[in-house]
């Protein structure tokens, strides 16, 4: 496959001096300076990684910004008293739930409605975030908040940085970096800095992409087993991994094995897909209910459409058509379907490399799965990010002005719908 003349370096075997380190020193080198901030001399002269930095850390320092200003207004709730501070309300909703795993751990029995169906509760949230800022809380004695929103603004620097490595793969310096700066900025960005487990996810996630993209078969391993218990996801790399496997195969001839990769590609599928079912079993064995887990999950979506059983590839229509009637409902999720397959196919996702687009296709059919579409799904795409490189491609500096603007709109957009609580709240984020 072909990007303006050059060769998708995905599709051939590169040469193992050929990788780029993962602390490469090298300057900006964009081929096309455009009459911006970002490619300026001066910011043009600056390791990457030192660019990286400061475009995570502005963005950041904008959207503190907006959430002081929202928690300056915020009434008292079920979770922080009125006008709290930042850290106590950018730990509300979930961040309450890692909180008691982290303190308290996972119920023995699962907790019951009245009507006797499984009530929400912890098990919907894997251990790998609370048990790291557990973790910070004993070394430095620090509080929840704190430690937890400290966790998070890490992770997601981590996340940037190894955001940029992945961008590079396939685009030119220029472009991974504003890459960055809508992953960055994007609507949801806020998650970046709250008590949830998104930015760690992400910084693994996204190692694990990198290091599928350069073959580290073996050192992808354990990153993959720490990913898949800190958000659900490793069913859908599983997916990807098998995916892979079968285009290693399909072209062996351009791309042959190297000794010993078949079983560890192999081993890495298995892997994957056994520990996207671990923490099922692990809840089944702790509570004696084979269905805790997905009970438990099922228990958040009972206030849209009741309790029902999960049956996979149905969740968009019901709530498509809880939200749109039918069948106007169901002819949104062929649309949607549809419009994302075309998106897959484009030119900008396609300068990201095949393992990419294969990403986002696994991880697509697996949200088409089993998730229930509502207000939180805006934050069930941050696995998505990938797409913040195709997004990053054309390069008219009033199209990257009005994307971020535009992005930025919609981050003080989602957290006046979706994070402030104003009375009965139904639009958690």
């Amino acid at each position: 496959m072909t990007r303006g003349g050059r060769i998708e370096r995905s599709s051939m075997r590169r040469p193992q001096a050929d990788i780029e380190p993962l602390d490469d020193p090298e300057p900006l080198d964009d081929p096309e300076p455009l009459d911006d901030p970002l490619t300026s001399d001066r910011f043009r002269r600056l390791p990457w990684w030192v660019a990286v930095l400061i475009v995570f850390g502005l963005s950041r320092i904008v959207t503190t910004a907006m959430m002081l200003v929202l928690a300056a207004q915020q009434d008292q709730n079920a979770w922080t008293a009125a006008a709290p501070r930042y850290v106590d309300f950018a730990s509300m909703w979930d961040g309450r739930w890692y909180n008691i795993v982290a303190v308290a751990g996972y119920p023995a029995e699962l907790p019951l409605t009245d009507d006797g169906h499984t009530a929400e509760n912890a098990w919907a949230f894997l251990p790998v975030y609370p048990l790291v800022v557990r973790t910070v809380m004993i070394l430095t004695g620090a509080e929840w908040a704190v430690a937890a929103v400290a966790v998070s603004v890490l992770a997601g620097f981590g996340a940037a940085l190894v955001t940029y490595r992945l961008f590079r793969e396939h685009l030119d310096a220029g472009t991974a970096l504003f890459g960055v700066v809508i992953f960055s900025v994007a609507p949801v960005a806020p998650v970046f800095q709250v008590a949830y487990a998104e930015s760690l996810h992400l910084l693994l996630l996204s190692l694990a992409l990198l290091l599928l993209v350069r073959r580290r078969y073996g050192l992808l391993m354990p990153v993959v087993v720490v990913m898949g218990f800190t958000r659900p996801s490793a069913l859908a790399f599983a997916l990807l991994l098998g995916l892979h496997l079968l285009v290693r195969i399909v072209r062996r001839d351009r791309e042959p094995f190297a000794s010993g990769e078949l079983p560890l590609v192999i081993g890495a599928t298995l892997l994957s897909g056994l520990v996207g079912l671990a923490w099922p079993a692990v809840a089944w064995a702790v509570t004696g209910s084979v269905t805790a887990y997905t009970d438990t999950e099922l228990a958040w979506r009972s206030v849209y459409i009741g309790y029902q059983h999960l049956i996979p590839f149905t969740p968009w229509f019901q709530g498509f058509e809880w939200w749109f009637g039918r069948p106007l409902g169901w002819i949104g999720v062929i649309l949607l379907v549809a419009g994302f397959a075309v998106a897959l196919t484009s030119r900008p996702v396609r300068m990201l490399g095949l393992e990419v687009r294969l990403w986002l296709a696994a991880y697509a059919l697996y949200l088409l799965a089993v998730f229930f579409p509502q207000s939180s799904t805006f934050r069930l795409l941050v696995p998505f990010f990938p797409f913040a490189g195709a997004i990053a491609v054309p390069r008219s500096r009033v199209y990257r002005t009005t994307v971020v603007m535009g992005s930025i709109a919609l981050q003080w957009l989602w957290l006046l719908v979706a994070w402030r609580v104003d009375g009965y709240d139904w639009t958690p984020p």
